[in-house]
């Protein structure tokens, strides 16, 4: 487990500012003196206490198969990809959100995009192409994605318009359980 580079700290960092509102906010100190950092094992993104990764130098890379929270992959291009596993993280720190209605939840989950006649509600001027997270209507994030019309356009779509691209959603850990921590 090491340091992210700064060319892959940028593009992780750029990946997560399309999410959340305030990225100091993910590695700002806590209240006890520690703070939280970014290591890579094996092509992955941890998202972990300083002190559990300072912990974690007594085992070998080989050895360690994951430690904290997985926020993506690096790929074989220099591309980060979010995995599911970092939804508690983007809910926690989301810009912009899409509320599904109950009849919606279900196809999300299944892997489909949001449709404007399942979304409840959604965050004000929310541009197109921009990052969110999909909650469902008791507030319970179900996975996240882009916006594919801004929410003024999605207004005047047709109740079977796509509104939000789908990424990644909870039913991942059902469909992907083979590959989804596998190295």
């Amino acid at each position: 487990m090491r340091p992210l580079t700064e060319t892959e700290q940028k593009t992780v960092f750029e990946k997560l500012a399309n999410y959340c509102t305030d990225l100091k906010s993910l590695i700002a100190p806590l209240d006890d003196g520690d703070r939280y950092v970014f290591r890579l094992n094996h092509s992955r993104v941890y998202y972990v206490r300083l002190s559990v990764a300072n912990l974690a130098t007594s085992v070998s890379r080989d050895a360690l198969l994951s430690l904290g929270t997985c926020l993506g992959k690096m790929t074989k291009t220099g591309k980060f990809r979010l995995h599911i596993t970092a939804l508690p993280i983007l809910s926690e720190h989301a810009r912009h959100k899409i509320w599904v209605k109950d009849n919606g939840a279900q196809p999300f989950l299944y892997g489909s995009n949001v449709v404007k006649a399942h979304v409840g509600r959604w965050s004000e001027d929310c541009p197109e192409h921009s990052g969110v997270v999909v909650y469902s209507m008791a507030d319970i994030p179900l996975g996240f994605g882009v916006t594919a019309r801004s929410t003024t356009e999605a207004r005047r779509l047709d109740p079977t318009g796509i509104v939000c691209f789908r990424q990644s959603d909870c039913g991942e850990y059902l469909r992907d359980e083979d590959t989804l921590f596998a190295g």
